[in-house]
C-alpha cells in the first residue's frame, strides 16, 4: 500500500475530508506538522518512507530528492510554481512532477489591481485615519494618470493588463521570451528595456517566475533606475526582489511604496522592517486566495499523485464530489 507524505498548506486544514479518498485509493498518509513549507532537513526525517508527495513550496532539492528514492515515485505540487523543485534531478531519477498551471491567474491578477486602487486612491491610509478620528482628505490619482509597468507576461502578467486596460492605464511591458505581436497590438503595449521600464512606470507588477534570470532582479542597480516615489507590488515569487535592497528603496523614498505578497523567507520574519513600514502593505503569500480555484487546485493535485503512482483514476471526480467541500 502507497504512502503519501501531506504537506500542502492549502490542503492540510482538510485532511479529514480527504481522508476518504485517500483511503478509496488504498493509500496510507503521513501528515506531518508544518509551517508554510518544509526544508530540505525536514523532509530528510522522512526519506524512503514514502511513495509521493502533494507538497506546497518544499525543498526539494536534489539531495533530498536522491535521498528520498527509489522509492519516491511522483511529487505532486499544490499549484502552479516548482520552482523549489529540482527539475532536472527529478527527471534523472524518473520522479514525476505534477501541477497546475494557470491554476490562480484571475484572483492573482485581481489581487495585484486592488493594490493598485489601494495606493492609488490612498484606501488602507483614509480608512485609518477615520478610525483614528482624524478627517483628512489625502491626494490620490485616478489610475487613467499612471502608467503600469509589468515584468512577466505570462499567464497573470495577462490578466493583469487587461484589467488594467480597463482603468485607461498607460501599459509598459518587458520579459526575456517574446510577447504574441497581436496581443501587443490589442492591448496597446510598449515593450520597453527594463531600464526604461522602470523609469517611466508609476506602479511596477512584478508577475514573472523564478528562475536563474530572475533571482535578485530587482536589487540596489535595479532600484536605482525606478522612477522615484513608484509602487511596487510582488504577487509573484520572493527571491525576484533583493529583500535588504528594497527596504533600502523604501527607506530612502525612492520607492514610494510596496504591496507585497511574498518574500525571500517565508514566513515573513517578525524582525523585518517591513512589519514597521506605513507604506507598505503586506499579505501572508495569499494573492491566490479562491476557494472555487482551491477546488480545482485540490483535484488536480490529487489526480498528478494517482496518475506518478500509477493507480487509474477515471473515477476521481465522483469520489472527490463524494468528499463535499
Amino acid at each position: 500500500m502507497p504512502t503519501i507524505l501531506l504537506t500542502a498548506p492549502y490542503m492540510l486544514p482538510f485532511v479529514t475530508r480527504f481522508k476518504p479518498l485517500f483511503k478509496h485509493y488504498h493509500l496510507n498518509l503521513i501528515v506531518p506538522e508544518v509551517n508554510e513549507r518544509l526544508s530540505e532537513r525536514e523532509i530528510l526525517a522522512y526519506a524512503g518512507q514514502f511513495d509521493g508527495t502533494v507538497c506546497g513550496d518544499d525543498r526539494y532539492s536534489a539531495e533530498v530528492i536522491e535521498a528520498c528514492t527509489p522509492r519516491l515515485k511522483v511529487i505532486s505540487k499544490w499549484g502552479t510554481g516548482i520552482d523549489s523543485i529540482d527539475k532536472a534531478a527529478a527527471a534523472r531519477l524518473g520522479v514525476m512532477i505534477g501541477n497546475t498551471p494557470n491554476a490562480f491567474t484571475l484572483p492573482v491578477a485581481d489581487s495585484v489591481l486592488g493594490y493598485i486602487l489601494a495606493f492609488a486612491r490612498r484606501l488602507h491610509w483614509m480608512d485609518r485615519g477615520m478610525k483614528a478620528g482624524e478627517w483628512m482628505k489625502l491626494p490620490g490619482r485616478s489610475l487613467s494618470e499612471c502608467t503600469l509597468g509589468v515584468v512577466g507576461v505570462g499567464n497573470v502578467g495577462k490578466a493583469v493588463l487587461r484589467r488594467a486596460r480597463g482603468f485607461g492605464m498607460r501599459l509598459l511591458v518587458n520579459d526575456i521570451v517574446p510577447i504574441a505581436t497581436d496581443f501587443i497590438a490589442e492591448m496597446r503595449l510598449e515593450v520597453l528595456p527594463l531600464k526604461e521600464l522602470l523609469s517611466q512606470a508609476d506602479f511596477i507588477s512584478i508577475n514573472c517566475d523564478l528562475n536563474p534570470t530572475s533571482f535578485h532582479l530587482f536589487n540596489r542597480q535595479t532600484f536605482g533606475w525606478v522612477k522615484p516615489g513608484a509602487i511596487l507590488i510582488n504577487t509573484a515569487r520572493g527571491p525576484v526582489v533583493d529583500e535588504p535592497a528594497l527596504v533600502e528603496a523604501l527607506q530612502s523614498g525612492q520607492l514610494g511604496g510596496a504591496g507585497l505578497d511574498v518574500f525571500e523567507v517565508e514566513p515573513l520574519p517578525l524582525e523585518s522592517p517591513l512589519l514597521k513600514m506605513d507604506h507598505v502593505m503586506l499579505a501572508a503569500h495569499n494573492s491566490n486566495s479562491s476557494p472555487a480555484a482551491w477546488e480545482r487546485v485540490h483535484k488536480n493535485t490529487i489526480r498528478n499523485l494517482l496518475v506518478g503512482l500509477g493507480i487509474a483514476c477515471g473515477d476521481l471526480d465522483a469520489v472527490f464530489e463524494s468528499c463535499g467541500k
